[in-house]
């Protein structure tokens, strides 16, 4: 059986609303294995987005262990984070997060760039990505020339091209109709098979259901795992 590549322990995060203290998590406990993919599901406010920024070392929990293959996140500095969010996790975002006055090469290069990689081995990662995604002809376009399923192939693209052990996606089918979100889903499952760990978030039943194993949270609690 594949190694824990993710554990969290009892893990809480508050905020202070209006003077009003809200617990986005709440004691939340996960674990997830090298080469699953899990999707977790909740509604609007639940604690998705915050545990997902917790797992992505995007913020910290005030209380509880955050264990990343096999050490507390609590042994590591800034800028030790900085790079395990660089070279271990690649980010998929619900906005695609795309800048309009780059081409959809140069958007997928921008994390090698912060890698201080050499141009030519750049352009090699980037050709690899964009043709996983089936977007290599797309290449020279900017996102305002490519539709919603293409800027997110984009962004798949992005979050892929520095080879990450850990893929989170955080809505990626929110702005998108139910078509494209369906072969957008399908492109995640297909990155699975293909050896990527995924964890989905998600406010959609269905599309959390095609995932191997479902997490639902309410209220900042993980209430039970249901594996499909």
């Amino acid at each position: 059986m594949n190694k824990a590549m993710i554990e969290l322990h009892d893990v809480s995060k508050i905020y202070q609303v209006g003077g009003q203290e809200v617990r986005a998590l709440d004691r939340a406990c996960l674990s997830v294995r090298e080469g699953e993919f899990v999707s977790i599901v909740g509604p609007s406010g639940s604690g998705k987005t915050t545990m997902m920024n917790i797992i992505g070392c995007l913020d910290v929990a005030d209380s509880g262990d955050y264990i990343l293959d096999g050490l507390s996140i609590d042994r590591y500095s800034d800028r030790e984070l900085a790079r395990i969010r660089n070279h271990k996790i690649g980010f998929v975002f619900q906005g695609f997060n795309l800048l309009s006055r780059l081409t959809a090469e140069a958007n997928v290069e921008l994390p090698l760039i912060y890698q201080r990689l050499g141009m030519s081995e750049r352009r090699k990662l980037v050709a690899e990505a964009l043709h996983r995604v089936d977007l290599y002809d797309r290449r020279k376009h900017k996102p305002q020339e490519l539709s919603g399923g293409q800027q997110q192939r984009v962004a798949i693209a992005r979050a892929l091209v520095t080879k990450p052990s850990l893929l989170l996606a955080d809505e990626p089918t929110g702005n998108l109709d139910s078509k494209t979100g369906a072969e957008i889903i399908e492109l995640f499952h297909e990155l699975h098979r293909s050896g990527n760990t995924i964890l989905l978030i998600t406010h959609n039943p269905d599309i959390a259901k095609t995932a191997n194993r479902m997490v639902q949270i309410f209220d900042g609690k993980v209430y039970e795992e249901v594996v499909s």
